[in-house]
């Protein structure tokens, strides 16, 4: 492949990684305001978990059609189902409307990060993917300060229906230059696809019937549901077995690093993702910032989670990949049980050191396992093994919104039953308006039990961290090189 053809491609990836970036940090920032005009608190969660629903289940499904049919037409359309879902997301209405919408926008974010990250592990080698960490960080860093800038702004002086109508230029350049240059590799003609249909069927509707049934936690029909989802994951199983080509590769579970870097994903996902949802929602309604300051205090763990990867990046040729790991996720949970301690009388500074250390510890931990498992995959397994891990760690976030907003729920009516005040007697969207909840009369009681309430919830990501942290001891140690020397001679064995 031509020189140029190599960069115009790496322009379209960062694209793709900077949509990524901004995504996350714009509609974070921008929910609140969102929850204000359109009302629908009650369901806020869902705007997150939906997405994550269909983007989680759909990633290993992406990652298995692309080594199928190649990267460039499964790019193509998880690009177009992305584009389409945000121009429908600046359209919504109502909350039901924003959340249908969101589900369409996660069916194509399912593919997009998870297929530009393999595309790069095709295209460069071992050392070229560890130097490209450091430019790929780069976007990520600068879409962590802008992002959360233009969110803010377009929320406070434009509309918030522009954080979703962002995402249309920089994703046609990004498929554009996918598009025309990229020329697929070692797809052989002879091959005849086989897709795994009846695994794709099982996973979704098994993650879907566990957010359901963590949703319905308290009564009968959350015992449904979870039992449901108990079974449909042994049918996964064992359908996955038996499969010519299995949406999830269970064969690759029997590597140790695989598997370790699989819970980490999960534990961390749930810990970081599903927590960060709600951070502008204590800054708005707690701490009584506009959407702007809501968005910039999320900047800090952007830029410490691109800092620390770029360092990540540089070192991880040099030292263990495992001890990179343990000293993120050291870093991770202390900045996990310090955001436990947030209260009222919190500032927006303490906020935002505290999640800087969070990202600091994603950054060590995430990209030395990316990186490690595919240094040690075989070729054949490149798109399902990177999907799988992406698959993974959106699916703990997933499952981390669920049952954060649960408690978070629970915990709020409880407080205010404690205080005397019924629940249902009080808004919650007044506190997401400064001047409403100015003369709310149960303005002070009410924010101190929602204070109290989302940092008794970051507890719960406090100890999902500190699980991610015991389950990267059982990582095998050693260089990446030498375990990537060990896999290959270990292949002729597993054929």
């Amino acid at each position: 492949m031509s020189r140029t053809r190599l960069n115009v491609i790496t322009l379209g990836i960062l694209l793709s990684l900077f949509l990524a970036s901004v995504e996350g940090t714009v509609v974070a920032t921008a929910m609140p305001t969102i929850v204000a005009q359109l009302g629908g608190l009650s369901i806020y969660s869902w705007v997150f978990s939906v997405y994550l629903l269909t983007s989680t289940t759909t990633v290993p499904i992406y990652g298995k059609l692309s080594d199928l049919y190649g990267r460039k037409l499964v790019y193509l359309v998880s690009m177009l189902l992305f584009l389409t879902g945000s121009v429908l997301c600046g359209q919504a209405r109502t909350m039901d409307q924003l959340i249908l919408f969101r589900a369409v926008q996660g069916l194509g974010a399912g593919g997009v990060l998870p297929l530009a990250f393999t595309i790069i592990g095709e295209l460069f080698s071992l050392e070229q993917r560890a130097r490209m960490q450091g430019l790929l960080s780069g976007v990520w860093g600068v879409s962590s300060i802008i992002g959360p800038l233009i969110g803010g702004f377009l929320v406070d002086q434009v509309s918030w229906n522009w954080v979703f109508y962002i995402n249309v230029i920089p994703g046609l350049l990004a498929l554009a230059c996918v598009w025309f240059a990229w020329k697929e590799l070692g797809l052989d003609p002879a091959r005849r696809p086989v897709v795994d249909y009846l695994g794709a069927i099982l996973l979704t509707l098994g993650v879907l019937s566990l957010l359901i049934g963590l949703e319905e936690l308290g009564s009968p029909l959350a015992w449904v549901f979870l039992g449901a989802a108990g079974c449909l994951f042994v049918g996964l199983i064992f359908a996955e077995r038996s499969a010519v080509d299995p949406i999830l590769p269970i064969h690759l579970f029997r590597g140790r690093l695989f598997s370790v870097a699989i819970l980490h994903a999960v534990l961390s996902g749930a810990a970081l993702f599903g927590s960060i949802s709600y951070v502008p929602l204590f800054v708005q309604a707690v701490l009584h910032t506009n959407a702007t300051q809501a968005g910039i205090t999320l900047t800090p763990m952007s830029l410490g989670w691109t800092l620390a990867s770029i360092l990540a990046a540089r070192l991880l040729l040099k030292t263990g990949y495992r001890s990179l790991v343990l000293v993120g996720m050291v870093i991770l949970v202390a900045g996990m049980f310090l955001m436990s301690l947030i209260g009222v009388h919190s500032s927006q500074l303490q906020v935002m050191v505290y999640l800087a250390m969070a990202g600091i510890g994603m950054g060590l931990s995430v990209p030395a396992f990316l990186i490690a498992v595919q240094s040690t995959v075989r070729r054949a397994d490149l798109g399902t093994g990177t999907s799988t891990l992406t698959f993974s760690r959106s699916m703990g976030g997933t499952i981390g919104v669920s049952v954060l907003g649960i408690f978070l729920g629970s915990r709020l009516a409880g407080l205010l039953v404690s205080a005397g005040i019924d629940p249902n007697t009080v808004s919650l969207d007044s506190l997401l308006d400064p001047l409403a909840s100015a003369s709310a009369a149960m303005g002070g009681p009410l924010r101190e039990a929602l204070a109290i309430s989302i940092a008794n919830m970051f507890l719960i990501g406090f100890v999902a961290a500190l699980l991610g942290l015991l389950v990267v001891l059982f990582a095998p140690p050693g260089k990446i090189l030498e375990l990537q020397q060990e896999q290959a001679a270990d292949q002729p064995s597993e054929l």
